[in-house]
């Protein structure tokens, strides 16, 4: 199998200002063709430091794949560096400065004499067109090392590994490996491992479990000589993982818990509709969030005040005095209330106390209240104890609340409420 090492250039990234979204895309990727990524580096906007970086990975990989530092700017120098490592020389490449002056001429934008740095191009190199920028990538080697060289921007790198790296790559794909996510929600990642210890220590599928804010997954990944063969081999892995945990799955590679509630609406021909406090909002942009969500989503009201979820959702005075806004009857009355306004077949409530610090009561940070309500009569509350305080709890508190409200949707779609 070849090996490769991924190099991702700037001092952004270093500082924590930007995440490095583009390694954990290209190692992904990368391992559905049978190429291993042994390393993953991250270097400033530093020449000397990218020298080291490159002959440090050119003795343990075969392949080195660089993403960032293609700018017009000064501090711009991956390629150049890259260039030098492999004694070669640049030239202007007429086509990408014509693509590059095209690109700006489209925006009605006169092109900075800066940016002809990006077309110039190690010689003999295999260009790598940039379809949604302006810095062409290229793929250079030398005495069986091989040198990608990407654009940092994940928009541009992602459609130029796709449209010009991954055939250059092919020629090293041996194997092929395929992995499949079971995102499961309502079970700590421990508990599930223990749940399925037996499949584990496999070498091939091979099953790992990943913990996520108030959720875990499992991957299973396989390995054959091609796509068809590694899906075989995992079928009954995951066929008996669904066995063990299959009350806890809300999807095999589902992206997030929103997408498998929108779908489950659209499949059922059903609307929703949501009234929040503690989460502000945050269940509504993530059901919008997901393409095609109109088809399903009635309204969402943020009813933070007290004079609001009396005067709007109609949640009785007194029991908003006698149990407090954090309060199972408070999130039942919500869910009603908003059910009833909008005219949805099921409405999902949340009220709590995020965080950092309390509502004044003897009530601790991380209690919240998840009310749902339906046409046909269901009337369900859920009591959540995130056990997350501190200056730090309350995007997490507000995100988990959140996610079970999701959740809870999801449940009585199901049939399991």
């Amino acid at each position: 199998m070849a090996t490769c090492e991924i190099i991702s250039v700037g001092t952004e990234l270093l500082l924590g200002d930007i995440l490095n979204t583009d390694a954990q895309f290209l190692s992904t990727e990368l391992a559905k063709m049978g190429i291993g990524v042994v390393y993953q580096t991250t270097v400033g906007d530093n020449p000397e430091r990218l020298k080291k970086a490159l002959s440090i990975a050119a003795e343990r990989s075969d392949i080195i794949i660089t993403s960032g530092g293609l700018g017009p700017t000064p501090d711009d120098l991956t390629k150049e560096i890259c260039c030098e490592f492999f004694d070669k020389k640049c030239f202007l490449h007429e086509e990408s400065l014509d693509k590059m002056k095209q690109y700006f001429a489209n925006k009605n934008i006169e092109m900075p004499e800066s940016n002809v740095k990006q077309a110039m191009l190690p010689e003999g190199c295999t260009v790598f067109p940039n379809n949604n920028g302006t810095a062409p990538g290229c793929a250079m080697e030398k005495d069986g090392k091989h040198i990608l060289v990407l654009p940092g921007p994940p928009r541009e790198l992602t459609a130029m590994y796709y449209e010009s790296a991954v055939p250059y790559l092919s020629q090293f794909s041996e194997k092929t490996i395929v992995s499949h996510q079971i995102r499961t929600f309502g079970i700590g990642e421990s508990a599930l491992a223990e749940k399925v210890k037996k499949y584990l220590d496999g070498e091939n599928p091979t099953v790992a479990p990943y913990a996520k804010d108030g959720e875990a997954l499992l991957r299973v990944t396989a390995m054959a000589d091609d796509e068809e063969s590694a899906e075989e081999l995992m079928k009954p892995i995951i066929e008996k993982i669904f066995a063990e945990i299959g009350e806890f799955v809300y999807g095999i590679d589902m992206p997030n818990i929103e997408t498998a509630v929108v779908n489950s609406l659209k499949q059922k021909g059903m609307v929703v509709a949501t009234a929040e406090s503690c989460t502000g909002g945050l269940v509504s942009q993530r059901i919008t969030s997901v393409a095609g969500s109109s088809e399903v989503f009635q309204c969402g009201i943020v009813s933070y005040a007290n004079n609001i979820k009396h005067q709007i959702l109609g949640v009785n005075e007194d029991d908003l005095k006698n149990y407090g806004a954090v309060s199972e009857q408070v999130a039942s009355q919500m869910a009603q209330g908003v059910l009833r306004l909008s005219g949805a077949d099921v409405a999902v409530s949340v009220t709590g106390i995020a965080g950092p610090g309390s509502d004044g009561t003897n009530k601790p940070v991380g209690l919240s209240y998840i009310g749902l309500a339906a046409k046909d009569g269901t009337l369900f509350v859920k009591k959540l104890l995130t056990g997350h305080s501190g200056k730090n709890c309350r995007e997490y508190n507000r995100y988990v609340n959140a996610s079970n409200a999701l959740n809870l949707v999801r449940l009585y779609l199901d049939g399991k409420i």
